[in-house]
């Protein structure tokens, strides 16, 4: 039996209410609101939170292959999931590969992961995380959102069975991105859906019918991406469906999020499924995949760190709209009156990335304090060259000290500087993130989180921040 053992998701902090929208151009907007990356995120860290969230008891070090999925990768040439890898840190003798290009490339990952567990890769990890942009006072805008899933496929403790899966190629332009194109661009709407999605849909749909001989009375929540929430309700109602079993499309929540979006829905479905329940999951993007799910009585069992529930919950919702074009980087604004930061070195990058993406410290085999950085000498019992790694990431703290600094440049200023001790053992100086600077006490207790904290010279320079733990 293959299919998947573990789940989890990511949804930013950082919601925009689109009436925001309808105030910067004095035009209708849709309802709700959609989930905004912070100034510190794109698709690599939404994907390692996805994965942190899904891996919640399961040891990395299992893993047998790492898989990323995103139409927005930092870079057109290195491979993302390395760094995906490194961060949660998984072995190094494991496959990884990016899907990319497609918005079905997060189906065709978990496709893919399940042939790999097939022919004996053990357990594979495929994370899917997007951050795509509409251009300003476009449908597009209003529609994106940012957010990220993550699951697990392999043959041990499954949690829902992969029962079929049935793939739709169509070479039909809908919407594309040149390589140097910023926003999505897209066809007329009418014939998107009458050439490009209504049809593939249907035949995807229609020959996983014909092969598992089910009808829609059979199934229990259909995950259907679309292109708008009307035409999730109407391709599912003339397909036979009821609306009761049409999985929420989280479009006033989250809004569209990409290669992400379908997995994101599968994650929130696992997350109220029962055992038996059988979870179809349709995808488009140059075609369609339909993959057919049944929901084993190991769902019990397992929950996610966190969830898509929890992080719906898990908001603030006051961005403006300027702000929301500083971080999209969709306006040019007087740059700050200091140097440019230096390109972070490449030597310098590959001999710290066990503590910069792994984010180990050390602990003393004598007395058993953790430290980070890590030491050659205790800091508790003065025992030298008596260390071994210690992992933080995963590592709950508290602030010690703290300091809300206004000079300091900041995307989101002012910047938050704390001193944090993690419980067990070990202090650190960092920054903070997704935090209200009036809430920022000492005692608060905080939470690791993977953020970019910035590009110089065509390199990302990834690391660590603390976060208010909610």
């Amino acid at each position: 039996m293959v299919g998947i053992t573990a789940y989890g998701a990511y949804i930013p902090f950082n919601r925009l209410e689109r009436r925001r929208l309808a105030e910067a151009f004095g035009e209708p907007a849709p309802p709700g609101e959609k989930a905004v990356a912070n100034y510190d995120e794109d698709s690599v860290t939404m994907a390692v939170e996805a994965a942190r969230d899904c891996l919640n008891g399961l040891s990395p070090g299992d893993l047998g292959g790492v898989y990323f999925a995103t139409t927005t990768p930092p870079y057109r040439e290195k491979q993302s999931a390395t760094t995906v890898s490194a961060a949660l840190d998984a072995p190094e003798l494991v496959r990884t590969a990016d899907f990319t290009s497609t918005l079905r490339a997060g189906s065709t990952a978990l496709l893919a992961a399940a042939d790999a567990v097939k022919s004996g890769a053990g357990s594979v990890l495929v994370a899917a995380a997007d951050c795509r942009l509409g251009a300003a006072k476009g449908q597009f805008e209003q529609l994106f959102g940012d957010a990220a899933a993550a699951f697990v496929i392999g043959k041990e403790n499954v949690l829902a069975e992969i029962e079929d899966a049935c793939t739709v190629a169509g070479d039909v332009i809908t919407q594309w991105r040149e390589a140097e194109d910023r926003y999505v661009r897209t066809w007329e709407d009418r014939f998107v859906v009458s050439r490009g999605y209504g049809p593939l849909v249907t035949k995807a749909l229609t020959a996983m019918a014909g092969r598992r001989k089910i009808s829609p009375q059979d199934i229990n929540k259909l995950v259907l991406y679309a292109p708008s929430p009307r035409y999730q309700a109407g391709t599912a109602l003339s397909l036979g469906f009821q609306k009761q079993q049409i999985q929420d499309g989280l479009f006033d929540t989250v809004g569209i999020a990409g290669a992400a979006h379908a997995p994101l829905m599968l994650a929130a479905a696992l997350e109220q499924a029962e055992p038996g329940d059988r979870i179809l999951l349709v995808t488009f993007g140059e075609g369609a995949d339909a993959i057919l799910f049944r929901v084993t009585e190991n769902i019990k069992q397992f929950s996610p760190r966190r969830g898509v529930a929890a992080y719906l919950q898990s908001k603030k919702n006051t961005m403006n709209y300027q702000t929301y074009l500083r971080w999209k980087k969709m306006l040019d604004f007087e740059p700050p009156r200091r140097p440019d930061p230096d390109r972070p070195s490449a030597p310098a990058m590959w001999r710290n990335a066990k503590k910069n993406l792994a984010f180990y410290g050390s602990r003393c085999t004598k007395c058993g304090t953790p430290q980070i950085p890590a030491q050659r000498v205790c800091v508790h019992c003065q025992a030298r060259d008596e260390m071994e790694p210690y992992r933080f990431a995963d590592i709950t703290a508290r602030i010690a000290t703290y300091t809300v600094d206004y000079l300091t440049f900041s995307q989101d200023p002012p910047t938050v500087f704390a001193v944090i001790d993690f419980d067990g053992g070990g202090r650190l100086l960092c920054e903070m993130t997704d935090c209200d600077p009036a809430a920022v006490d000492i005692g608060v207790e905080v939470e690791m989180s993977f953020r970019r904290l910035y590009q110089a010279g065509g390199i990302h320079n990834y690391y660590w921040k603390a976060r208010p733990k909610r």
